[in-house]
């Protein structure tokens, strides 16, 4: 998963760039990357392995100038994790293109063997982004010959969409002539934007985003989500272009966005986040009271921080203690996106420490947004009996993870998930819980489905193995080789680089 941003404003976006990407940080820890464009066309490029706050200093600030620009978190779906392959990503033809993108291509090798026989195009990286790059550059060259236009910009992302298969939100910046913000067919992966009054007061700033969260921490206010298919064009002047770019579209979002990985405080697909997780919490109350009425659940206790909100109404539900048992060490990144399996085990008790005196002698019920490998969980049921609790049980607010998600987000190989392959008594047993809970599928849905009816339906696949675009054949065996724990390189340096417009 990662965060993509980008601003046309009337003063220099260096610095609400770096502030949206902060925000944007929980989706991506492996890498940060800024772009921006000067008033004289030329592209200002800082990028390399790292916390935002890490790979960005003063002078590199500095350097920075325009008011334009992109920007870009990321973590490793697959392979390499090198800053070679951080993002944003450039080519100088046509114009002098940058391209952030969130999600992941289920055809990029298709589509690289294509650029590189038909197109004549290098691919420098095992990045799809790369190559979703080249292949905007090599259409928008297509519809360029009476010059660049909002329309020629619309016409080479519905030749995008043609060729593209997979998940993408995509923000997108050409040298001196505006930015490209675009959504894929399906709607998989979430983009917004929204306005602002310049400080100078003469006219607005435009702002793009995975999240609404985003832009609401600059005083941007939502315009709205972009439709599945849709793109948007700003020019510097910021004049604001729209159009459905796609036949036959579908809203089917990925449900994972809001069990885990959006944050709380973001609105995606006019569905409230923080809201559907309290419904989650509310129907796994339910589901207790109809399933196991004599409980002895002493008391609630979340896994932080996803698990809080499911916990708080989960407890209100069921009319039990609600208490914060487990302190978190904010200096450790989340283990689910930490590469290595031995760094996930290791990390999981740097990060959170138990408070004894909530569990000692207590029948405790924990609370977290999902299963995935159960390394995690394993290790904080052992944490709990450590702490004196005199049985521990464990409810996932999602269902079991039995399926690799394709669209971008790092769900390992089928056989490294630990309800892969069992039912719920044997992963209960692998975690070391005396009692596992999960959400019912139909639940889940309800609960992000009562923010907003007109969703067609959910990309499920990690649920159900159900993908909703079409996937080439041996497609999971390749992801699956490629996302194995120890593939991923030693990172290297990273790069400053000012990038001169070609025109």
């Amino acid at each position: 998963m990662c965060g993509v941003v980008g601003i046309v404003g009337r003063s220099p976006v260096n610095q609400p760039i770096y502030d949206a990407l902060l925000v944007l940080q929980h989706r991506g820890q492996d890498a940060a990357g800024i772009v921006t464009c000067d008033d004289d066309g030329r592209l200002h490029l800082r990028k390399d392995n790292g916390l935002v706050r890490d790979v960005f200093n003063n002078h590199h600030m500095q350097t920075l100038t325009g008011n334009m620009g992109i920007g870009h978190v990321r973590y490793p779906t697959a392979g390499s994790s090198s800053s070679a392959e951080a993002q944003p990503f450039y080519v100088n033809s046509p114009f002098g293109i940058t391209l952030g993108h969130n999600g992941n291509l289920t055809n990029a090798g298709e589509l690289k063997h294509e650029l590189f026989a038909t197109d004549r195009r290098h691919i420098n990286t095992d990045s799809d982004s790369e190559i979703l790059l080249n292949v905007f550059a090599q259409e928008l060259l297509r519809f360029i010959d009476n010059g660049l236009t909002p329309d020629s910009v619309f016409d080479a992302v519905e030749r995008v969409h043609q060729r593209a298969r997979g998940a993408y939100g995509v923000v997108a910046m050409i040298a001196g002539r505006g930015m490209l913000a675009f959504r894929d067919p399906q709607g998989i992966r979430p983009l917004v934007y929204g306005s602002r009054e310049a400080e100078d007061g003469q006219g607005l700033e435009w702002m793009a985003a995975s999240e609404s969260a985003a832009l609401e921490s600059l005083g941007f206010e939502l315009e709205r989500d972009l439709a599945p298919g849709e793109a948007l064009f700003i020019t510097p002047d910021g004049e604001v272009y729209t159009r459905e770019c796609a036949e036959n579209t579908r809203l089917t979002p990925c449900i994972f966005e809001h069990v885990y990985f959006a944050r709380p405080d973001s609105v995606i697909d006019n569905v409230f986040v923080h809201r559907a997780r309290m419904r989650m919490g509310t129907a796994l109350g339910e589901k207790i009271r109809r399933e196991w009425p004599d409980h002895d659940i002493d008391v609630i206790v979340p896994i932080p921080d996803t698990g809080r909100t499911v916990a708080l109404e989960m407890a209100h539900e069921l009319d039990i203690k609600y208490r914060e048992g487990f302190i978190k060490n904010r200096y450790i990144g989340r283990t689910f996106i930490m590469p290595g399996q031995t760094k996930r085990q290791k990390s999981v008790r740097q990060k959170l420490n138990a408070i004894s005196l909530e569990f000692r002698g207590k029948n405790v019920m924990l609370v977290d947004d999902s299963i995935v490998r159960g390394t995690t969980s394993r290790e904080i049921v052992l944490m709990a009996r450590e702490a004196g609790a005199r049985k521990v049980y464990f409810a996932s607010a999602a269902p079991p993870v039995r399926y690799p998600n394709v669209y971008g987000i790092d769900m390992p190989a089928a056989h490294e998930l630990i309800a892969h392959g069992r039912d719920e008594d044997e992963v209960c047993e692998a975690i070391a819980a005396d009692r596992l809970i999960y959400q019912d599928l139909d639940d889940l849905k309800a609960a992000v489905w009562r923010g907003n009816r007109s969703i067609d339906e959910f990309d499920c696949s990690v649920f159900t193995g159900e993908y909703v675009t079409e996937l080439p054949d041996g497609y999971l065996d390749q992801l699956a080789a490629a996302r194995a724990d120890g593939v991923k390189n030693t990172p290297v340096a990273g790069e400053v680089l000012d990038l001169a417009n070609k025109k």
